[in-house]
């Protein structure tokens, strides 16, 4: 375990001399010394999936912290570590938990780049590197403002948690045990998270759930080897036939998943969350000619949220079996395997889920084998009412001059779940970054505006929480 403290060096964020500033002129004298500590965090890598530079990162982070102030610990978890901060205000005051991810994905293809992914280049008012945007131009922001307030002599009268995982981008599979383990270190009013793109309208983006995810693989496989499908076919069965007749089953021609038991726990939007989707902005008609649909195929706004947001999915996500080279090969494939991916919606629970499944299977095709891959992600999902939700979005509209799109669930997945149902903490999360960030891609980047703007909304979020008192963060 690493422990990093507060750094005796010169620092330009504490100092009577600050106290007259505004945060705005505080930050404009601040520009070169914040962007130097960013630009130093993504030089260095941090690939979970690779184990490239991880440990090195969550060191050189837990120092950034240092140099900020902040108490900072490197902590271990069953897998790669976490890196931890503290900063107590008032003891009688609300506590808030901020999560963040130090964690990058890999950046191949490289000759996709214009510029080296771990070489942070400027271009056109954006920050262009691996973790610009996804998520270390994002952690960074909540940082940089607790240091900006209490240069100038505004820190609000909250207190300050910060966890920052370092397996996010493969899962985070060790952070439930993580947070089990460290239930009283934890302790918090309110968790708050910065991770993804806000609305492409401009609009700030708040949302208040994730859906969680459950891979599974079906396997099947007949003969010992590959047939001639002459000399075979009709008297030896083709496992991919098996799965394709399987999965038939699996839905309705309306779509509906047929499987018992998979909607069972499924919650519905409240009449505030139906107020809501009907509030998000969408034209059916752009949405599926932007991807090259008949129209069709589009849903009605109302329905086309729900679906994201409220429904579980049952996704093919790969089929593998036989051969797909150029030309053709007569053959009858021994082996075929499909990929599944499930959405699960608020109450759904993954091994549940996956023993039904598993039970539809053995009944339908028993020779087909199932398996969970990777570790399952349950779902989460906090109010938008209670008075701390209320406030974050007050803080967001007044910062970007713009009425948020309040969005109750993301159709994607976060580990947001061991801080709703381990630690019982409401949750929200307000994206920073560009909707054209590119994050899991060749030139992900941040414009610089939005990174500026971040610090700015957490600023405002931590004023807004620190006049509430603690009755005010009311979990779902």
């Amino acid at each position: 375990m690493a422990i990093c403290r507060p750094s005796n060096r010169h620092n330009m964020g504490i100092g009577e001399m600050h106290e007259e500033m505004s945060l705005d002129s505080y930050l404009k004298s601040q520009e070169q010394r914040y962007l130097d500590l960013y630009f130093r965090l993504l030089r260095q890598p941090s690939v979970s999936a690779q184990r490239l530079g991880v440990e090195e990162c969550a060191r050189l982070l837990c120092d950034t912290m240092g140099e900020l102030k902040i108490n900072g610990e490197v902590l271990p978890t069953t897998g790669l570590p976490v890196v931890y901060g503290e900063l107590q205000v008032h003891p009688a005051a609300p506590t808030l938990l901020i999560y963040g991810h130090y964690d990058v994905q890999p950046p191949e293809p490289y000759e996709a780049w214009v510029s080296p992914p771990f070489e942070p280049t400027v271009r056109d008012g954006r920050v262009y590197a691996r973790g610009s945007a996804d998520n270390k131009g994002q952690l960074l922001p909540h940082l940089f403002a607790v240091d900006a307030l209490r240069a100038i002599g505004a820190l609000p009268r909250l207190n300050y948690k910060f966890l920052f995982d370092g397996e996010e981008e493969m899962g985070s599979p060790s952070l439930p045990a993580f947070v089990q383990a460290n239930r009283e270190r934890l302790k918090a009013d309110q968790l708050y998270c910065s991770d993804g793109p806000y609305d492409p309208s401009g609009r700030p983006t708040i949302l208040f759930g994730v859906r969680g995810l459950l891979y599974l693989e079906l396997e099947c496989e007949w003969a010992n080897r590959d047939l001639h499908s002459g000399q075979f076919g009709n008297v030896v069965p083709n496992p991919a036939w098996t799965l394709v007749k399987l999965l038939a089953t699996m839905k309705d021609a309306r779509g509906h998943v047929t499987i018992p038991g998979f909607y069972d726990e499924v919650v519905p939007p409240t009449p505030h969350e139906r107020q809501l989707l009907a509030a998000l902005p969408f034209s059916e008609k752009d949405f599926t000619a932007s991807l090259g649909l008949p129209p069709e195929v589009g849903l009605e706004a109302q329905d086309h949220f729900e679906a994201l947001m409220f429904r579980p999915t049952l996704n093919i996500a790969g089929f593998k079996s036989g051969y797909l080279g150029e030309g053709t090969k007569t053959v009858l494939p021994s082996k075929a395997v499909v990929k599944i991916d499930i959405r699960l919606v608020e109450s759904q629970d993954p091994d549940r889920m996956y023993h039904r499944i598993a039970e539809y299977v053995a009944r339908h095709a028993p020779h087909v084998k199932v398996r969970q891959v990777g570790g399952a992600v349950p779902p989460a999902r906090s109010s938008s009412e209670t008075p701390a939700a209320q406030a974050i979005i007050r803080a967001v509209r007044d910062t970007w001059k713009a009425e948020p799109v309040i969005t109750p669930s993301a159709g994607g997945t976060l580990p947001m779940y061991p801080f709703t149902k381990i630690l019982g903490l409401p949750m929200v999360f307000v994206p920073y970054a560009n909707p054209d960030e590119t994050n899991h891609a060749p030139n992900e980047n941040m414009s610089l505006e939005a990174f500026w703007r971040g610090i700015r909304t957490s600023a405002a979020v931590f004023t807004e929480l620190s006049a509430l008192d603690r009755s005010a963060f009311v979990a779902r």
